[in-house]
């Protein structure tokens, strides 16, 4: 399906060279007695590269990749293979360390996350913005230690290293934020 510049939005996949790339923003300039500028920053959701490109065209045309989300459910992991299960089809997905990436250090089994099929193939793991996870090893918070509360380290069950405060002891579930990777709140 064909679309043009009036129906960019952020968030919209578009297939360019080949590739499925997702719209981070646009801009379309017009300046007097030349043609219309269309600028979109954009990132590539088999690589991850972000670039931002130039179209200098009086009607720009782009074209709707071939995207489809579905919700799945990480089962377990073999060493080689992460393998995840579509909650409505039943479907088996079987994912590598380098399509998941930096997703690994929050995910534990029976997490819900959303995969991002490009042409039917798995390309990305979405998690979801908190996730909850329970600390495994901090160091003791000692009386005196800071005059105006303060953080310390801490490694949680998926072997994520975050800052957390002084009051966090193991055994905690803390809610962590999966865009910055920090600590966000207590849970239990």
């Amino acid at each position: 399906m064909s679309i043009n510049f009036s129906d960019l939005s952020r968030g919209l996949v578009i297939e360019l060279d080949g590739q499925p790339w997702e719209v981070m923003d646009y801009q379309r300039h017009k300046m007097q007695q030349r043609a219309p500028v269309t600028r979109i920053k954009m990132r590539n959701l088999l690589s991850g590269a972000v670039v931002e490109r130039t179209f200098q065209q009086y009607s720009t045309g782009f074209t709707l990749a071939d995207v489809d989300t579905r919700p799945t459910q990480y089962l377990y992991t073999d060493g080689d293979f992460y393998f995840f299960m579509d909650q409505e089809t039943f479907d088996q997905y079987d994912l590598t360390k380098e399509i998941l990436g930096d997703s690994l250090e929050y995910l534990k089994e029976q997490a819900m996350v959303d995969i991002l099929l490009y042409n039917g193939a798995p390309i990305s793991v979405k998690m979801p913005t908190h996730v909850e996870l329970q600390v495994t090893d901090t160091p003791p918070a000692f009386r005196g230690d800071t005059a105006q509360g303060g953080n310390k380290p801490a490694t949680l069950e998926t072997g994520l290293k975050v800052n957390v405060p002084m009051f966090i002891t193991p055994g905690t579930v803390i809610r962590v934020d999966t865009r910055s990777g920090e600590y966000t709140e207590r849970v239990s």
